[in-house]
Formats: C-alpha cells, structure tokens, sequence
C-alpha cells in the first residue's frame, strides 16, 4: 500500500502530471522542462541557477528512484522529473555566451522575444533528438542502478546540447555574425 509520501514522490516524478499523457510523455516533459528552466533563468542570479539545477538533478535521481520502486518498473515512461531537472543543464554554454557580467544571468526575455524564440525551440528539439537517439554514453549510462541510470542519460543528452551550442556559439564569434 501506498503513502501519502510515496504518490507525493510519484507525482513529482510523473512531471506533476506531465507524464500522464499517452503520446510522447518525455516531450511533454521537456516542455515542462523549459519551464523551470526559465524560472531559474528569471532568479537573475547566477548561483540561483545552478543551485537550482543541482537540487534538481539530484531530486530526480532520488525520486526517479523511487518511482521505478513504487512501479515496479525499470525507467517507467510516465516518470519526466529526468527531462524536467536536465534542461537547465541543456542551456548551460548559450548562459555563458550570453552573461551580461558578475553573476547576473541574461533575461528569459531574451529566449521568449524575437529571435530568442528560435533558440529555445532549438535547445528543445536538440535534447529531444540526443534523448531519443541516444548516443554513447547517454545509452550506456541508462544501465546504472535506480534514478542514477534514468537520470544521467538526460543529463548526458543535455551535455550534447551544449557541444553542438559551443561548436555554433564558437563559429558566431569567430566569423562574426
């Protein structure tokens, strides 16, 4: 039987719900991703967003653990909390091309306005296409124990993001367009 504690954990590692949906959970999730990834970039504080982006990553090893328990199965499709805790991780090389100075962090206006559009939409469709492909590491790395192989994979997948925004970020500079 289930705690109240256990379908609290649940439903955070369902994504709040997000991971309910029948088609494309992990998309839907991603989305919520983007969510909190603004909310972190709106603190304006540099400190605020990786230490948001840390606790989330590690609550989702704990809870994404705990899911697959409580489901009794391996990286159940419904839990999202991986997607949601890696895209802060996804943006990390586009923040820092983009830091104004000190520890203040560039406004989410500037993804949510104009052209900004594109590169969130970008930052989204490269972690969903390296989350789905999956390449090495990010597979090999599903087969370690509990949360641990559900979330790092994300986390992996994030770090690809970021090769492909310094290879583009880098080209930007040096041509300078």
């Amino acid at each position: 039987m289930r705690t109240r504690g256990d379908s609290l954990s649940l439903f955070i590692a369902e994504g709040f719900g997000a991971g309910w949906v029948p088609k494309a959970p992990g998309t839907v999730g991603t989305v919520v991703g983007l969510g909190w990834m603004l909310a972190l970039l709106a603190s304006g504080n540099l400190w605020c967003y990786l230490g948001g982006t840390v606790a989330g990553l590690a609550l989702s090893v704990w809870l994404c653990g705990r899911a697959e328990i409580l489901l009794g199965k391996t990286d159940p499709g419904s839990v999202v909390l991986d997607e949601i805790a890696a895209m802060p991780v996804c943006f990390g090389v586009w923040i820092a091309f983009h830091l104004p100075g000190g520890t203040g962090l560039p406004s989410p206006g500037l993804l949510l306005s104009g052209s900004g559009g594109w590169i969130l939409l970008l930052g989204f469709a490269l972690f969903r296409v390296f989350d789905i492909a999956k390449p090495w590491p990010v597979q090999q790395s599903q087969r370690l124990p509990g949360g641990w192989g559900i979330t790092i994979d994300d986390f992996l997948a994030a770090m690809y993001v970021n090769v492909v925004w310094l290879a583009g970020l880098g080209l930007v500079r040096l041509t300078g367009h």
